[in-house]
């Protein structure tokens, strides 16, 4: 009887360790099956993204620039543009005080006259195709989800006269800008110096940029973005890069930075978005700055971006948008820092230079030249040049008018310091 007995109890532990394997193979099987499909949907993602190229060039920051045939970029695998004729040059160029081509042969202009992005050491992309940065397996795997990849968080745009000032604050986001409002408004320019901002936290980033937005700051906001950002989780690595932004919904679903959703049209072969810009300025040292118009062509409608002298890059077509069909009714210009109090106290992210305004030229960032496009489609000094920032002990900004660089101001910060803990 105990031999009958002996085998019940080896065939009940036989059969937990079978429930055991079968468990644990379930389980093992799922995460596989979970990985493969995250795998499956990145791959298939970065299919729709990384175009074919007719040359390849590898930038020494370990970027790879495509050169793909214009005619086959992102932009037009959105079903309103199939039949789209590309425009190749705007209608109309806004004039103004400080127009680039009557200053490109003074020496103050000479480090911008060309563009310098890391790439253009080892080639160049033909006329007929755009440079495109690939896309790698890594940058979509740090976005918090394939769908999310490209985009910013939701409510990044400063909101300088809000009657709700901690639901700012707990966006998580910071600025300090110069802003003109109540107005129509059918472009901005500005000269914008360039740094390379250290970054505490890798899901921050330091942008300094130009907003053109039409509409609510609700669900419905309108927004044209442009400028310089180091941003470790969008492009893994604390490179300060050329970027553009849009949305036409408050950076819920549409938009998307530089070509990575459908959207934007390039047309200029030889500027990269999302390429690192070189070299950037220095404490006390050299300086270097970058221009960028952004404006209206009251012809077709579209908004064209200008970086630079004489670098019209392309156009963002008029139907993506909603308010900005018509005009912007709001332009800010100025600095955004992502502050995650990761550890309870302020972020130690730099806005800018990570040096506050009042240290001044070679020591704190600055944008010079800042305009306007009016409704005559000539550029004019901002009227009514008003300033914000949510906190000025962590990042302040200073304006000022003169001859040279007509309104300008000074901005930016270290971010944690005695003052701002």
């Amino acid at each position: 009887m105990g031999g009958v007995h002996l085998s019940k109890e080896k065939l009940a532990r036989g059969l937990l360790v079978c429930l055991w394997l079968w468990g644990f193979i379930s389980l093992s099987y799922a995460a596989r099956s979970g990985v493969s499909k995250q795998k499956f949907q990145v791959k298939k993602h970065m299919k729709r993204l990384n175009k074919p190229a007719v040359k390849s060039i590898q930038s020494p920051d370990g970027d790879i620039i495509d050169c793909v045939p214009i005619t086959k970029q992102p932009a037009f695998d959105h079903p309103y543009l199939k039949d789209h004729k590309i425009q190749m040059k705007p209608n109309y160029h806004p004039e103004g005080l400080f127009d680039d081509n009557k200053v490109s042969s003074t020496k103050s202009n000479d480090k911008e006259t060309h563009i310098p992005q890391l790439w253009h050491r080892y080639g160049k992309c033909e006329e007929g195709t755009i440079p495109m940065r690939r896309t790698k397996e890594d940058d979509v795997l740090r976005a918090s989800s394939v769908k999310r990849y490209g985009k910013k968080k939701h409510r990044t745009v400063p909101l300088p006269k809000s009657a709700e000032p901690d639901l700012i604050n707990q966006s998580g986001h910071q600025h300090a800008i110069a802003y003109v409002e109540g107005d129509k408004y059918y472009g901005a320019k500005a000269t914008i110096n360039v740094w390379e901002p250290k970054i505490q936290q890798q899901n921050e980033f330091s942008l300094s940029q130009i907003w053109l937005l039409g509409g609510s700051f609700g669900q419905d906001l309108n927004s044209i973005e442009a400028g310089w950002q180091v941003s470790p989780d969008l492009y893994g690595d604390n490179n300060t890069r050329l970027f553009t932004y849009w949305t036409s919904d408050a950076y819920q679903a549409t938009g998307c930075y530089n070509l990575l959703c459908s959207g934007f049209i390039q047309i200029n072969s030889d500027i990269a978005m999302g390429a690192s810009i070189s070299p950037v300025s220095g404490y006390r040292n050299s300086q270097y700055d970058i221009s960028i118009l952004i404006w209206k062509d009251p012809k077709e409608g579209h908004w064209w971006m200008q970086f630079g002298n004489g670098n019209v890059l392309g156009y963002w077509p008029s139907f993506l948008f909603s308010y900005l069909t018509e005009s912007a009714s709001m332009i800010e210009w100025g600095g955004e820092v992502v502050n995650s109090q990761a550890d309870g106290h302020h972020t130690s992210t730099q806005m800018g230079s990570g040096r506050f305004p009042e240290e001044g030229f070679s020591k704190a960032s600055y944008f010079r030249n800042i305009q306007v496009v009016d409704s005559s489609n000539d550029l004019k000094a901002p009227k009514g040049l008003g300033t914000f920032t949510e906190q000025s002990n962590c990042y302040d900004v200073q304006p000022g008018n003169n001859d040279d660089w007509g309104h300008y101001f000074y901005y930016g910060g270290p971010g944690k310091n005695e003052n701002c803990p």
